[in-house]
């Protein structure tokens, strides 16, 4: 199936954002340990880069249903670019402290929200609904290898450069990002009847994820997994790097190791199709969900690197399954009018537990160390597998049915 030349343009221009991505938040943490080793510290760099999925998306997904989708996308990613040439001066002048990482990570996190909640509200309008799947397959296999393979594995190489380098190159992929979007011709607002207010446009969204059992059942099952796996993250470079860690690796290996997930998740996101065609959608999600909480066991039961590594190459197929799946329904069963704030309101309970979870972990790593925190976050993701009791295939085909034209 053709999926037309804006849709190429925006896959390229994703490419190069996620690549940004992946870089920056393998070097932020390991740029944070040359300043502290204070667990409750590094953790809270992840609880400052995903808190605004916590308190702004909601009014982002307003955002995006009332302006051009692709305008904000550019001026997300230009953002990103700024405070990451503003941080990189700062270190230049040696006055970079853990404050000022902070505060950079809130901002990024910001523009995050609205360049992601802009990215899949917009796809719907470069693709037909029919070729969503495909659509968002081929997305996925870009922006994880980008952002879980290359971006890791330039990381580790970047610090060893120094941390000017290291936050330079990312800016200027953001903005490489933003050359590319500038192709994409087209208006991209979408048409509204009435006058509104926000306060009763995020109600709306609101209200329809709340009605809709599916999606509401999904976001919560991304939800607590997210909350687990976010709690592991947070810790996971003390976990790994330096002499006196348990697993006693270098930055560079390190960068390496995390590049691991995205071999799985490229491999992952080209089989979602067959494996859907084969199994049904509620077998591929409980498959994703199962393979991803790999992630958090495989480093509760072993030090070695190359074990490690392989259970997060099953983890990365796992979350990449489930990825696309779930996506593209969100998208096929939302009224485009609606999906900005759809997305958003999803996108609170599903990535709204990151910070928390990063809080979590800083807080458990003191109280029952690192390894066994792994274990714990384990057994709490595995419960999202009950959401498959409301996920089931008659209720996919009965939700996909009630939006078919005729």
């Amino acid at each position: 199936m053709h999926l037309g030349r804006a849709f190429w343009r925006l896959l390229a221009s994703s490419g190069f954002s996620n690549l940004a991505d992946g870089t920056f938040k393998v070097v932020l943490p390991l740029v944070a340990v040359q300043i502290t080793r204070e667990p409750a510290l590094i953790a809270g760099l992840v609880f400052a880069l995903t808190l605004p999925w916590l308190v702004l998306t909601l009014p982002a997904g307003a955002v995006v249903d009332r302006f051009d989708r692709r305008v904000i996308m550019l001026a997300a990613n230009t953002t990103r670019a700024a405070l990451l040439a503003a941080l990189a001066g700062a270190v230049a002048l040696d006055v970079a402290g853990i404050g000022l990482l902070y505060a950079i990570a809130l901002g990024v996190g910001a523009a995050e929200v609205l360049y992601d909640t802009c990215a899949h509200s917009l796809l719907p309008q470069v693709v037909a609904r029919d070729r969503l799947p495909r659509a968002n397959a081929r997305l996925f296999a870009v922006e994880l290898t980008a952002n879980e393979f290359l971006g890791p594995a330039a990381a580790g190489l970047l610090v060893a450069a120094g941390a000017v380098v290291a936050f330079t190159v990312p800016a200027a992929l953001w903005l490489v990002a933003v050359g590319v979007l500038l192709a994409v011709r087209g208006a991209f607002r979408v048409p509204r009847q009435q006058r509104t207010t926000l306060r009763a446009d995020i109600a709306e969204g609101i209200r329809f994820l709340v009605r809709h059992r599916l999606l509401r059942a999904l976001a919560a099952m991304v939800g607590v997994f997210n909350l687990a796996s976010s709690a592991t993250a947070a810790v996971f470079v003390l976990y790994a790097v330096g002499p006196g860690s348990a697993m006693g690796l270098t930055d560079r290996v390190f960068g390496l190791l995390l590049t691991t997930p995205a071999i799985g998740s490229l491999a992952g996101s080209l089989a979602a199709e067959r494996l859907v065609a084969r199994l049904g959608r509620a077998r591929a999600l409980g498959l994703g969900f199962t393979a991803g909480t790999l992630l958090l066991a495989a480093p509760a039961v072993t030090t070695d690197p190359y074990a490690v590594a392989a259970a997060f190459v099953v983890a990365g197929f796992g979350i990449a399954v489930l990825n696309v799946v779930a996506i593209s329904l969100r998208q096929q069963v939302t009224p485009d009018r609606l999906l900005g704030r759809v997305n958003s309101a999803y996108r609170m309970v599903a990535w709204g537990t990151m910070p928390l979870g990063a809080a979590l972990g800083g807080a458990l790593a003191h109280l029952v160390g690192l390894r066994a925190l792994f274990a714990v976050a384990t057994a709490l993701a595995l419960t999202a597998l009950f959401g498959l009791l409301t996920v089931t295939d008659r209720r996919i085909d009965e939700a996909l049915r009630a939006v078919s034209p005729g």
